[in-house]
């Protein structure tokens, strides 16, 4: 399972991206990936591990699913 930190989140719009460690392109996330239904508390700067895979809307682009915070 992948890890990061959230970089920027859209609460208007139910979506975010997150920067994956070790890689300079962030992947995009929507409020439905997020595990738990905690995606209104989210915050910028947060922890979380992810799956990544394809973007269905977008070939060729990734997104993040099964997105969950990390405890620390």
């Amino acid at each position: 399972m992948a890890q990061g930190t959230i970089k920027s989140i859209r609460d208007d719009r139910g979506f975010g991206f997150i920067a994956p460690d070790g890689e300079n392109k962030d992947i995009f996330f929507h409020s439905s990936a997020v595990e738990g239904r905690i995606f209104d508390q989210l915050r910028e700067g947060q922890r979380v591990e992810f799956e990544a895979g394809e973007d269905p809307r977008n070939p060729g682009r990734r997104r993040a699913e099964s997105v969950r915070l990390i405890e620390e």
